[in-house]
């Protein structure tokens, strides 16, 4: 239960935090957070420089998901501290400014 617990916790506080920066992120309470980027080869720049960064995320594009809806995506741990969730966030909102991501 407490891993259950934590990691519960650990998606909470990334969904909300991320949305908050001003991503646009599908609804949801599961672990595994899409991105929405909408673009095949915007989100492979992104995963790819959010790996320079340390931050390791998978870009989903077409066929796996339908043309146009290409996300990034993310899986929360119950293995993460704060401190890693913070540091992602970080990592996103720079690689964001940098693309223009952010839905306001």
């Amino acid at each position: 239960n407490k891993l259950r617990d934590k990691l519960e916790r650990n998606t909470t506080y990334f969904r909300k935090r991320i949305s908050e920066i001003g991503f646009n992120v599908l609804e949801g309470k599961h672990p595994i957070i899409p991105v929405m980027v909408y673009d095949s080869l915007l989100a492979k720049r992104i995963a790819s420089d959010l790996l320079k960064l340390g931050i390791y995320v998978i870009p989903f594009n077409y066929p796996v998901v339908p043309k146009g809806k290409a996300r990034i995506r993310i899986q929360i741990s119950a293995a993460m501290e704060r401190g890693h969730l913070d540091k992602a966030l970080l990592c996103f909102k720079m690689v964001g400014e940098k693309y223009k991501l952010f839905k306001n």
